[in-house]
């Protein structure tokens, strides 16, 4: 249990029945007239859905623990992904629907942070940006230098993405993780 007045970005409450809820941002507010008031911004951890909502200053909340932990890639088996523990070598099966849009981005060997709460896996988060090889895509024709155009090329995951014109097939790129976007050639 923790009080309103404790709340930090980035700290797990557990809400409306055992609901699990991130706090995005927080405002304590002392209006001149009235009591205090903890003004809040919250996402809940499995859907993403964020939600504003007012606590009373001084009420107690009570906090989850979140657990974590880096956690290697390794293979796929069946509907699951396998994840190892670098520390441990525990291996970890994560069902497709929580592991959700990071499996676009996964390659066998990448490193994510998985989140747990008392066993339960919450979510796979993959770092910002990750670095990918084009499978496939249309040949890029010569003066195809100007900027704005796009076309879209398959990644080695098997995900498709809009590239500008210049790519090619087999060349390595930089992809944000959180929208899919092209960022840029990595020099090898």
């Amino acid at each position: 249990m923790a009080s309103t007045n404790d709340l930090k970005n980035g700290m797990v409450l557990k809400l409306d029945g055992g609901q699990l809820w991130s706090v995005v941002e927080f405002q304590h507010v002392k209006p001149g007239k009235g009591p205090a008031f903890v003004r809040t911004k919250l996402k809940h951890v499995l859907s993403g859905k964020v939600v504003d909502k007012t606590f009373n200053a001084g009420t107690k909340v009570e906090t989850a623990t979140v657990d974590k932990r880096g956690m290697q890639f390794s293979y796929m088996d069946g509907d699951y992904f396998v994840f190892m523990d670098m520390d441990t070598y525990d291996q970890l099966h994560i069902d497709r629907k929580t592991v959700g849009d990071a499996a676009n981005f996964l390659l066998e060997g990448f490193e994510a942070v998985v989140a747990q709460n008392e066993g339960q896996v919450l979510y796979v988060e993959l770092p910002a940006a990750v670095e990918l090889v084009i499978k496939e895509t249309e040949p890029g024709l010569q003066g195809d230098r100007s900027t704005g155009g796009t076309k879209p090329a398959t990644l080695e995951t098997g995900y498709e993405i809009q590239v500008p014109l210049f790519i090619a097939t087999g060349e390595k790129i930089k992809v944000d993780t959180r929208t899919g976007d092209y960022l840029g050639r990595v020099n090898s």
